[in-house]
């Protein structure tokens, strides 16, 4: 683990993926639990801030940017750290890690008022048998408009997608699906089973998430 002072408020951080091992995490583990986010970044704010000064600050900001070999975390001082958490955990263009519980019912209240409208959807979930096929998968396909929920479930990944037939112009749901099976195949596992059974990592806009952060 690296550590950088870039300036009297900001401190850079390299964690490589040996480090995340050591502390028996993963990058797709923060991508799916807030409060695990938050316990890791404090962990390594106790780490690097030896003179405690960013710790007795009134409010931190951290800020992270994944890369191949781990990710870069900017820790800084004199910043509302909830509102930054907010824009870390979903209510951006993307997120890292579970929604807030104010997002979550946000986003979730979406979906329910399309479907309870009487509006048509259509489900499908794709299993891919690792995570580089999601990110090909997310480079390439672009919903027009639904969600997309990613889970893993006994070695696999499986994601859930969700079309919004009404709100749809340009294409079908069989062509964007055509597209989304070029680089997986589709599964008899039903949602159901998913959310009783499976570790959900990326909730409602998985395809945008996995393109932000693995671009």
């Amino acid at each position: 683990m690296e550590i950088e002072h870039i300036n009297e408020d900001t401190i850079r951080v390299v964690i490589e993926n040996t480090d995340l091992e050591e502390r028996g995490i993963t990058f797709l583990d923060l991508l799916g639990n807030q409060k695990q986010i938050e316990k890791f970044f404090y962990s390594i704010l106790e780490e690097v801030d030896i003179d405690e000064e960013f710790q007795e600050s009134e409010a931190v900001t951290f800020q992270v940017m994944p890369n191949n070999n781990g990710l870069e975390l900017f820790i800084s001082k004199g910043a509302n750290f909830k509102e930054e958490m907010n824009q870390l955990t979903g209510l951006g263009d993307a997120s890292l890690g579970s929604h807030s519980d104010e997002s979550g019912h946000e986003i979730t209240d979406e979906v329910e008022e399309y479907s309870l409208d009487d509006n048509e959807t259509k489900e499908a979930i794709i299993v891919l048998n690792n995570f580089e096929q999601m990110i090909q998968l997310a480079q390439s396909f672009h919903m027009e408009s639904g969600a997309s929920n990613l889970f893993t479930y006994k070695g696999q990944y499986y994601l859930h997608l969700i079309f919004f037939i009404e709100e749809m112009n340009e294409k079908t749901s069989e062509e964007e699906l055509a597209v989304a099976l070029e680089y997986g195949e589709k599964s008899t596992i039903s949602s159901d089973v998913l959310n009783e059974y499976a570790d959900q990592i990326m909730k409602t806009n998985a395809l945008e998430m996995t393109r932000y952060y693995f671009n």
